[in-house]
């Protein structure tokens, strides 16, 4: 049967889909995250916006949704989906290396929001009973937009997966807790509370037991197959079994989707799973974002503009300040406190959710529910700007710190001294790491340096071609000079000048191709390492490799070109001192690399 043109099911749909096509698009080119696109299409097609002239204007109706509960459904899914694939990204080891961030850091920044901001409410007359209710909804922030911005790794990204990681384990026991302070459920909220804890851990279990024995049963199948609309159709059923599993019990359904991702991520399926259900993902969380803006009022706000701005400042502020308090006593850098505390300032989705509860239990009254569902939408309307605030904040105050901290290498007494901190430089950085070999790396770009310590590399900010820097960084009690710089003609005089200065150090250079290694080995380097030549080794094996060569003779006749062209470069580098000659001699020697 065909839809009808005239239904709210098809120009929903048109709305919805048309707003992914343009909106996603048009915020891109800008640089602007479609966070804010879709939260100001929701407030502009919604039933506050457009939808307000429908009977002046009746062909409106084909690009407003009328009845914003008509796409809850997809856009709770969008949420279910977003935790499913942040289960995806973890596992159980990294989750339990991360329980003293979700059970300390996360208990005490809700605890103490939620008892500052009630506090500071029962002290402007509200009751104490909603004064509470109204503390622990506002005191929870977004999952759904915090985490896609940051991820879940890194100094922020993981200390806000776990507060947020908390919190979503919360709401369970917070909307329970609400529903005993009521005049008419006391006894009976307790009781449940208890059954819900008891009946999700049994269902939990049973969900780790089950999934282990089946899932990879069940993917192993699906692969064989080879067909991505049965994968797609395995996963979802697995998404969706895992939140109706959790909800049954009283759980939220996100709980039964994270630990799904979690259980998929033992198996050697996630990162095809992952694919294919990130269009899904993408496509209903914007539909909720759509959803936040169609509960917003411009009307409303226009109105009562103080007392709303304040509401956003009061809290945005109060919750900024405990974050950042919280991560500072918990050892954390001033610049991830000051980022980490402002990305969380704002209000959850999960917070519409504990206001619903807290009016229904008659906590609150209807219409303060409202007002503070308005101050929600504003504060997700403007996360990411938070976002953005905080990072620039971060930057600002990393920068002071690494110009006021210029002696980073006096730290260690013998190490190696990495000049350059890109690509290059960070892979040498991970080798020596997993080597447990000391080293200081130098870059002339502060956002470089910046981004490196931030990520936990030992980087310093300098510039080893001005005159001086060798000499600040000792290279006398050096274990090696590293240089990989994208820069020949500074490579080369570097190593000259470190040569000179210190006979007996070891210096490792990047060198573009067999000629300017050959210089290098002129200018005094222990090793000089060609670009071009090392890629034509790598194809080389990669070629033997897959034409059923056996790996050992493979590595043995690699080994053996490298030494055999190095001992060509090195003979040519120091022998022929005329550049010219050594050039023409050098192709002769060595075909020229593309």
């Amino acid at each position: 049967m065909a839809l009808p043109i005239h239904s709210a099911a098809f120009s929903d749909s048109l709305v919805v889909l048309g707003t992914a096509g343009l909106v996603i698009p048009a915020f891109a080119r800008f640089r602007i995250t479609p966070v804010i696109g879709f939260i100001l299409v929701g407030m502009l097609v919604g039933p506050n916006g457009l939808g307000r002239l429908i009977e002046e204007v009746p062909w409106l109706y084909h690009v407003t949704i009328g009845n914003p509960r008509s796409i809850e459904p997809f856009a709770e899914f969008g949420i279910v989906l977003l935790l499913f694939s942040i289960g995806l990204e973890l596992s159980f080891k990294r989750l339990w290396g991360l329980r003293r961030t979700v059970f300390g850091l996360g208990s005490s920044k809700l605890l103490l929001s939620a008892l500052l901001i009630g506090g500071g409410l029962w002290l402007f007359g509200q009751t104490p009973n909603g004064s509470l209710g109204l503390g622990l909804a506002l005191a929870l922030s977004s999952t759904a937009l915090v985490l896609p911005m940051v991820g879940t790794s890194g100094a922020v990204g993981q200390r806000a997966f776990g507060i947020l990681l908390f919190e979503d384990l919360a709401l369970v026991p917070i909307v329970f807790i609400l529903g005993a302070m009521a005049p008419y459920g006391e006894t009976e909220g307790w009781d449940g509370l208890l059954f819900t804890v008891a009946s999700g851990i049994g269902v939990i279990a049973v969900m780790m037991i089950g999934g282990r024995l089946i899932l990879p049963r069940l993917f192993a199948q699906a692969a064989r197959a080879k067909n991505p609309e049965l994968f797609l159709s395995a996963s979802l059923l697995v998404v969706i079994l895992a939140s109706i599993a959790t909800t049954a019990v009283g759980l939220s359904p996100i709980v039964g989707a994270l630990v799904a991702g979690l259980l998929i991520a033992e198996t050697d399926y996630h990162a095809e799973v992952d694919l294919v259900t990130a269009p899904f993902k993408g496509l209903a969380l914007g539909i909720f974002l759509i959803t936040v803006g169609m509960s917003v009022d411009p009307l409303m706000i226009l109105e009562n503009w103080d007392s709303v701005a304040l509401a956003v400042a009061a809290i945005v502020a109060t919750k900024a300040l405990v974050t950042a308090f919280l991560l500072r006593f918990w050892g954390a850098k001033r610049a991830v406190a000051a980022e980490t505390g402002l990305l969380m300032s704002s209000p959850s989705e999960t917070t519409l959710i504990v206001l619903a509860t807290a009016a229904q239990a008659r906590l609150i009254d209807p219409g303060t529910a409202g007002f503070w569902q308005v101050v929600t939408a504003i504060g997700l309307t403007i996360t990411p700007i938070l976002a953005k605030v905080g990072h620039d904040i971060a930057r600002r105050v990393d920068e002071r710190e690494t110009a006021a901290d210029p002696d980073l290498s006096d730290t260690i007494e013998a190490r190696a001294i990495i000049a350059g901190f890109g690509r290059v430089g960070r892979l040498v950085a991970q080798m020596l790491d997993a080597h447990n070999k000391p080293y200081i790396a130098v870059d002339a770009d502060i956002d470089t340096v910046i981004a490196a310590r931030r990520r936990g590399y030992k980087a310093m900010y300098g510039d080893v071609a001005k005159p001086g820097m060798l000499d600040h960084l000792d290279l006398s009690r050096s274990t090696a000079l590293i240089l990989t710089m994208d820069d020949p003609v500074q490579v080369v005089r570097i190593t000259r000048l470190a040569r000179q200065n210190y006979p007996e150090l070891t210096i490792v250079a990047r060198a573009r191709d067999p000629n300017h290694a050959a210089e290098l080995y002129r200018a005094g380097a222990t090793d000089a390492v060609p670009e071009t030549l090392e890629s034509s080794l790598q194809l080389s094996e990669a070629v033997l490799v897959d034409l059923a060569v056996p790996m050992g003779p493979v590595i043995a006749s690699i080994h053996e070109k490298r030494a055999e062209l190095r001992a060509k470069i090195m003979e040519l580098g120091q022998i022929d001192r005329e550049p010219a000659f050594g050039r023409r001699r050098l192709r002769d020697a060595i075909p020229e690399q593309e």
